[in-house]
């Protein structure tokens, strides 16, 4: 934890916490929430195809969409190590900053189980999902939807 204080105190972190330039703190939070709208927006629509909305649309035909998950994940990730740098001592002190972190494990677990459930099984697109693959999905909307709601939380969770 002392190496994460060290760069909350270096003059990186100060800029981004004080500076009103938009590449700042308002930019990387921008972009923390672009990359949040396409990993869980992604991750919705594949988790509400596979429960049972839209089942014209070929299962198959939504893989093509997980590298810009991915994307988006990747932007959250980096920008999330910006955040926390910034405001180190606070979120490590916050217990709500873990389940946040834990939901996006299991979220991130639970999207590569459903990957191999529907896209690397050898069923064709036609069949429907299996009760697991469902299972898996009602669970990864929860997930995210959990990460989501610590996330906003973590701006009115004080530390006692």
């Amino acid at each position: 934890m002392e190496f994460l204080y060290k760069l909350q105190e270096s003059g990186f972190s100060q800029w981004v916490r004080e500076s009103d330039s938009l590449f700042a703190f308002a930019g990387i939070l921008l972009i923390h929430t672009i990359g949040m709208g396409l990993v869980v927006g992604i991750n919705a629509v594949i988790d509400l195809r596979v429960v049972g909305f839209a089942p014209a649309l070929r299962l198959r035909a939504m893989e093509k969409f997980l590298p810009v998950l991915w994307l988006g994940f990747w932007m959250n990730a980096l920008t999330g190590v910006i955040l926390l740098v910034v405001d180190a001592r606070r979120l490590s002190a916050n217990l709500d900053f873990y389940v946040k972190l834990a939901l996006i494990a299991l979220a991130v677990i639970n999207l590569q189980m459903l990957k191999r459930e529907i896209f690397v099984s050898p069923a064709p697109s036609d069949v429907p999902p299996s009760s697991k693959a469902k299972l898996l999905a009602v669970t990864s909307m929860l997930f995210w939807l959990g990460a989501i709601t610590a996330g906003r939380l973590l701006a009115y969770v004080a530390v006692k």
